[in-house]
């Protein structure tokens, strides 16, 4: 049992959760239910550079017992490397914040269209078979795609589809735009929330940003890491530990779960109580929704 300023929350807490909002396969209620399913009592939903699935997950979290962290998982870019940043927290009408996010959102849109031109050149896929897959006000992307490579029957499922037709050797690839790290961070922080690197390692070392860079994310207000996610490496794992205990940086430990669409399962990895507690305690833009 947690205890911030009055309020409390109870874990086990998985601070890294998708829905229908951005490329989950769940609307933020179903998302909610389970995540108690699976014993969890603190979530944060994290959808891709949106805040669209916050009141609907409020409602459901609060209805089963739950605290939830409202958040967004922040699509940057350091040179070549795809960054993600797990934000929370954060005051959601904060006008710069709000035209960054919707900038990828609509760039993100683009891309989608533009790679779904290619992939039509070889095969029988319409951008509308790609808006069948998404809900009104979705973030767009490659795993839509995916989808309705799916539903045509190009691919047997999201796996499939980007390990063949989405991979970037069969030419249809394109680029999006995504701010540099540095710039979410400020971002973010101005807004009240906090910054936490979404696993950080997914492939070595070789993948992982430089660590004079993590440093200096971190003088810039970088909060922590999430050190307990599926994808990072042993190697990953313990660099990253001696960088936070050196730091005294907060580490969250999370799923990263999308419904079908990955097999990550609420609750796989969770957050400590003690961890949740800096969280809350460090951010000002919006507070928990407490039951």
């Amino acid at each position: 049992m947690g205890d911030v300023g009055g309020e409390r929350f109870r874990g086990p807490s998985d601070l890294h959760l998708h829905s229908t909002r951005s490329d989950g396969t769940e609307p933020p209620a179903d998302v909610m239910a389970a995540a108690h399913r699976h014993g969890l009592r603190t979530v944060a939903l994290t959808d891709h550079d949106t805040t669209a699935g916050w009141a609907e997950a409020a409602e459901a979290a609060t209805s089963l017992g739950m605290t939830l962290l409202p958040g967004m998982e922040f699509s940057a870019k350091h040179e070549w490397r795809s960054v993600h940043l797990l934000s929370y927290l954060f005051d959601p009408d904060d006008p710069e914040l709000r035209a960054e996010t919707e900038r990828i959102r609509g760039d993100r849109m683009g891309r989608a269209e533009r790679i779904v031109a290619n992939i039509a050149r070889d095969y029988d896929l319409t951008w509308e078979d790609v808006l069948a897959q998404t809900t009104l006000d979705a973030t767009v992307g490659r795993p839509h795609i995916a989808d309705a490579l799916v539903a045509r029957g190009l691919a047997r499922d999201r796996g499939e589809a980007f390990d063949g037709i989405l991979h970037p050797r069969e030419g249809y690839y394109e680029p999006h735009y995504a701010p540099d790290p540095f710039r979410v961070v400020e971002l973010v922080t101005a807004a009240g929330g906090v910054v936490i690197i979404a696993h950080p390692t997914p492939h070595g070392r070789s993948r992982m940003m430089p660590e004079s860079v993590l440093h200096a994310l971190i003088d810039a207000g970088l909060a922590g890491f999430e050190i307990d996610h599926r994808e990072n490496t042993a190697d990953g794992k313990r660099i990253l530990r001696r960088i936070a205990a050196d730091r005294d940086l907060i580490v969250t430990g999370s799923s990263d779960y999308h419904g079908r669409g990955k097999p990550n399962l609420p609750g796989e990895n969770t957050t400590s109580d003690a961890m949740v507690a800096r969280i809350i305690a460090r951010a000002t833009g919006t507070p928990p929704v407490y039951p």
